[in-house]
C-alpha cells in the first residue's frame, strides 16, 4: 500500500517569546550527531539556548526576559 506523504508532515508553531512547538512524536539529530527521540504529542524546542536540556525547552526563557525593542 503506498504511503500518504501528508500523514508524515509535522506542524511547527513558533511562539512569540518562547519555544518552537512541534507535533510529535519526533526524532531530533543534534549538531554533534546525538539522536533524541521524543514520543510526546507536542515537543518544545528551545530557541533561546538557555535550556539545561537543550535542544528541548525547560522554560528557562521565562526567568530571563529579553528587553523590548
Amino acid at each position: 500500500m503506498p504511503t500518504d506523504p501528508d500523514n508524515d508532515r509535522r506542524t511547527i508553531t513558533f511562539t512569540a517569546d518562547g519555544p518552537a512547538l512541534v507535533e510529535g512524536p519526533v526524532e531530533l539529530v543534534t549538531a554533534d550527531g546525538r539522536t533524541i527521540r521524543c514520543d510526546r504529542c507536542v515537543v518544545a524546542l528551545c530557541l533561546c539556548r538557555r535550556s539545561e536540556i537543550y535542544p528541548l525547552c525547560d522554560t528557562s526563557h521565562r526567568k530571563h526576559r529579553r528587553a523590548a525593542d
